[in-house]
C-alpha cells in the first residue's frame, strides 16, 4: 500500500532532510513552501500557512491526487524580522514577533492538523507528528519560540485524547541540534555547547518519523512528547555518517517529557526505564 506524507516547511533544513528520508523509504511525498519547491521526487506545491485558505487547498490537492493522506509532519516555521529576536530580550523585541513565532510555528501546525485530521480519521489511520524541541523544557532563543513549541507538545496530547478510538495518532518531537546545511556552513565544531559531530542529520529525523509511523505500538505513544535522538537509539537509526545522535534531555534537566506518565508507561514506549 502506497504511503502519502505531507512534510510543511518542505524546501530546506530540517523540513528538506525529512522529505528526502521519506521519499527514501517510500513514502509518496508532498512538501509545502513559499516557493513551492522541494527535494527530488517530492511534490512541491506553493503555500503560505498564513493563508488558510492556501492551506485548504493542498489538503484538498492530496485528496485529489492521493487519495489520502497517511502522515503530516508540521514543520513550518518563520523567524521574526531581522532574526534578531534570539539576540535580544523580549521587552527589546517588537511585539509583532508574535506573528512570525505564534502565527507560523504554533497556529499553522494547528491549521494543517485540522485538515489532516479530517482526511485521516475518514480513513481510519494516520499519524501527525509535530517538530518541537527542548525549548519546552528550557529557555532555548527567546521567550515565544519556547512559548510556541511548549504549546505543540500540550496540541499534540490534547489532540490525541479527542482523536482516541479513530486509528489517528498525534506526537510531538524534541529534535536535538540539527546538521543543517546553514549549520555546517559555519564551519564550528560545536553550536550552543553541543558537539556537531554528535547533532542530528535532518534524514535521521526522517528515518526516525517513518519508523515511527510504522511502529505497531504507535497508538500507545499517541499524545506523548518523545526525543528523536532516543527513539533513533531504540530503533536502530543513525546519522548518514553511522554515528547515533546524543539525546539533549539531560542537559535540559532530564526527567520525564510531556505530558507527565500518570500510570505506568507502556512496553513500547521509548522512555519506560527497567
Amino acid at each position: 500500500m502506497t504511503r502519502v506524507a505531507l512534510v510543511t516547511g518542505g524546501s530546506r533544513g530540517v523540513g528538506y532532510g525529512i522529505a528526502r528520508a521519506l521519499i527514501d523509504d517510500g513514502w509518496t511525498t508532498y512538501v509545502t513552501s513559499r516557493q513551492g519547491t522541494g527535494p527530488d521526487g517530492a511534490r512541491a506545491l506553493p503555500c503560505d500557512h498564513t493563508d488558510d485558505a492556501a492551506v485548504a487547498a493542498v489538503f484538498d490537492e492530496i485528496a485529489t491526487g492521493a487519495g489520502g493522506l497517511d502522515l503530516l509532519v508540521n514543520n513550518a516555521w518563520a523567524a521574526p524580522k531581522g532574526f534578531g529576536g534570539f539576540s535580544d530580550p523580549f521587552w527589546k523585541r517588537p511585539v509583532d514577533d508574535w506573528d512570525t513565532l505564534i502565527g507560523v510555528g504554533l497556529r499553522a501546525h494547528y491549521v494543517a492538523s485540522v485538515h489532516a485530521a479530517r482526511l485521516m480519521t475518514d480513513a481510519g489511520r494516520g499519524l501527525i507528528a509535530n517538530i518541537s524541541s527542548f525549548g519546552s523544557r528550557g529557555h532555548l532563543h527567546s521567550v515565544l519560540y519556547g512559548m510556541s513549541k511548549t504549546a505543540l507538545d500540550k496540541m499534540a496530547a490534547d489532540m490525541a485524547v479527542e482523536l482516541r478510538g479513530t486509528g489517528v495518532s498525534s506526537i510531538s518531537l524534541w529534535l536535538g541540534l540539527i546538521r543543517t546545511e546553514l549549520l555546517l556552513s559555519l564551519g564550528v565544531d560545536e553550536f550552543a555547547g553541543f558537539s556537531l559531530a554528535r547533532a542530528e542529520d535532518p534524514e535521521f529525523v526522517g528515518r526516525v518519523i517513518s519508523r515511527l509511523a510504522a511502529d505497531p505500538g504507535l497508538s500507545d505513544l499517541s499524545g506523548r512528547t518523545l526525543v528523536t535522538a532516543e527513539l533513533g537509539s531504540a530503533y536502530g537509526i543513525a546519522n548518514n555518517d553511522g554515528t547515533p545522535p546524543d539525546s539533549h534531555r539531560t542537559a535540559f534537566g532530564g526527567g520525564p517529557l510531556f505530558p507527565p506518565p500518570a500510570e505506568p508507561a507502556p512496553a513500547s514506549d521509548p522512555e519506560r526505564t527497567p
